[in-house]
């Protein structure tokens, strides 16, 4: 997506005209469904007046300028992206990050602090956040890195209204080496930015490579879990964007032992699809690479044993769940890094649990205790079973009776559901779960989603893209039987029947011996053997896949004059059926998980007729 895309000459004729933010705006409303804020329009309206006359004084007329670039898989957005070629023929586009600021102060790791929406902030560093589009673009889109010539591509940073002081906290010396290959170019710098931009695509026009740019397609991501056996080897297979970075910087510089900083907690918020994992995946290698005893820990023995699997033998140890830490030593772990905190349970005792190894403590007591820097990656909406407790509140609440500090962070990027936005939420509203800005779905060019008549047609739309090369899986919600496997040969039996289809659930845990072809039910999700079996909530949440066919079954239904309704008669999920008055709750959870498991494309079949006219009816053509 980008929200402007035109010659240079014409982006001057719409500047001196005084309609480029209108134009912008105008975009902006048709393709995110809402008004852009005042101070963003303002922003468009004052920066490109500047960047204008930057251009002009380049030369540039015939190059190519897209404004407002959506990242592939993301919802963040270039700024500016300038394409043209430069004096030896070569292809080229620059990224130019715009920013209104007039000073800032110095701030740990790889951020500065400056007044930004309403109050002082920590951003980071312009050098640092546009070095980092850069690199999420370059591996992201085929024009900048397929073909005999891709598109060759520079980043800047062009702050306008700033003026660089000798001592300024942008020059400092950490910084040398973002700034010497992402400069910042501030109002007293503009002839080296009207050089650079001349030299870079000033010699040869711009439209073909702005056709090479807007035509290319994103790469297909790298899944989360095949990258992290090379990034504990020490491979960066994942870029961290803005949000994400500060999260990320705040954790490693809270860390580093050779800071007296004290114990504390880092609470990082983030929906379905704003890379939560990915952040903590990244600090789990950063920071073992720096010698420090970091582990992973989650709720989740599919995403646990899928970790394990693809990180190797050597680092095994290294992942660990939550009910683990009963009498580990106090703060024996440096770093605790706590996935899917939302999974956290009141205690860690069962009843296969020894009396010797009952901590006599609250399992969110016993993480906090266990680690120097224990970091929570959360999303409050994503509780789907009753004997689940983690909350915000509950960590913070845990933190202050320790006397730990508590740094907060939250995401909002989405780097799943095509970087949609409006799907998430509009599915999180149609859920009646929070109202947000999206009650309607109006569609997006990037991301497939489809309400089917029946179970076969849902089949069809997933198994058809497993032959297109994707990955897809089909998922319920828990409303049939579950049943072992047969004992003559370990073949599952079909237990999600609906009219004349039938398939079976993905294979129980400890499930024994089972045919050839059929995966572990840990393994569900990412074995090609997946397929043939419906997934439960309990193995889809914490994975993503291309596409996702979602058989809404009914537990949860919708009835004109009472809106949502539980029915815990027809679930199969015992601890869930006998939550009492939480059961609807938890069902719209499961399903908001469900439903955004993709990240090109969502198929949903509902067994209940109203319902499926309800869903419908929040559709717009």
């Amino acid at each position: 997506m980008r929200l402007y895309a035109s010659t240079c000459e014409r982006f001057y004729d719409d500047v001196d005209l005084d309609r480029i933010s209108d134009d912008i705006a105008a975009a902006y409303t048709r393709e995110l469904g809402r008004t852009p804020p005042e101070g963003e329009r303002r922003s468009w309206r004052n920066s490109l007046l500047s960047l204008s006359g930057v251009c002009r004084q380049a030369g540039l007329d015939n190059q190519g300028i897209i404004v407002e670039y959506q990242l592939p898989q993301s919802s963040k957005r270039l700024d500016v992206l300038l394409t043209g070629a430069d004096a030896a023929g070569t292809d080229r586009a620059e990224i130019i990050e715009l920013k209104q600021w007039q000073q800032c102060e110095p701030a740990d790791g790889e951020y500065v602090v400056t007044w930004v929406a309403g109050r002082n902030r920590d951003v980071l560093h312009p050098s640092v956040q546009v070095g980092q589009y850069h690199a999420y673009l370059s591996d992201g889109q085929s024009a900048f890195h397929e073909g005999e010539s891709p598109v060759q591509l520079g980043a800047s940073a062009f702050l306008h209204n700033y003026e660089l002081a000798a001592d300024d906290p942008l020059l400092d010396p950490k910084f040398y080496e973002e700034l010497r290959e992402f400069p910042v170019y501030s109002r007293d710098l503009r002839p080296d930015l009207i050089q650079r931009l001349g030299e870079s695509v000033g010699a040869g026009p711009g439209d073909d490579v702005l056709d090479r740019v807007l035509g290319s397609t994103p790469r297909p991501s790298k899944k989360l879990l095949a990258a992290v056996g090379k990034m504990l080897e020490g491979h960066d297979e994942y870029t961290l964007l803005d949000e994400q970075l500060i999260a990320f910087d705040r954790v490693v510089t809270q860390a580093d032992p050779t800071r007296a900083t004290g114990s504390a907690a880092v609470l990082i918020h983030g929906g379905p699809g704003t890379g939560k994992s990915v952040i903590a995946l990244n600090l789990l290698a950063e920071l073992s690479r720096r010698g420090l005893n970091a582990q992973y820990a989650t709720g989740s023995r599919a995403f646990t044993e899928n970790l394990r699997k693809f990180a190797g033998r050597s680092a095994r140890q290294q992942f660990k769940y939550f009910h683990q830490y009963a009498m580990v030593d106090p703060e024996s772990v440096d770093v605790l890094i706590c996935d899917e905190s939302h999974r956290i349970r009141k205690t860690s005792v069962s009843r296969f649990t020894r009396k010797d190894e009952r901590s006599g403590k609250a399992q969110i007591e016993e993480l906090i205790d266990a680690s120097r820097t224990t970091v929570f990656l959360i999303d409050d909406l994503q509780v789907v079973r009753p004997q689940e407790v983690g909350s915000s509140d509950l960590i913070r609440q845990a933190c202050a009776d320790r006397g730990r500090e508590v740094f907060e962070y939250h995401l909002a990027a989405q780097f799943r559901c095509a970087g949609s936005e409006g799907f998430i939420s509009w599915v999180t509203d149609v859920l009646d779960i929070e109202q947000t800005a999206n009650p309607f779905w109006e569609g997006d060019p990037d991301f497939d989603f489809r309400i089917v008549d029946s179970p076969q047609e849902l089949e069809a739309a997933v198994v058809h893209r497993i032959d297109e090369g994707e990955s897809a899986r089909l998922v319920a919600g828990y409303c049939w039987e579950w049943s072992d496997p047969l004992p003559d040969g370990g073949e599952l039996v079909d237990d999600v029947v609906i009219g004349d289809w039938a398939r079976p659930w993905n294979a129980k845990s400890g499930a024994g011996r089972l045919a050839r072809g059929i995966p572990k039910e840990h393994l569900w999700a990412t074995d090609p053997g997946g397929i043939h079996q419906v997934g439960c909530i309990y193995t889809a949440q914490g994975f993503e896949f291309d596409y996702v066919g979602v058989i809404v079954g009914p537990d949860l239904v919708y009835r004109e004059g009472q809106g949502w309704v539980g029915v815990p008669e027809a679930s199969y999920d015992r601890p869930v059926r006998m939550a009492g008055g939480d059961f609807a709750t938890l069902a719209k959870n499961a399903y908001r998980v469900l439903l955004t498991r993709g990240m090109k494309g969502c198929a949903v079949y509902f067994t209940d007729r109203e319902t499926r006219d309800f869903w419908r009816s929040r559709v717009r053509g």
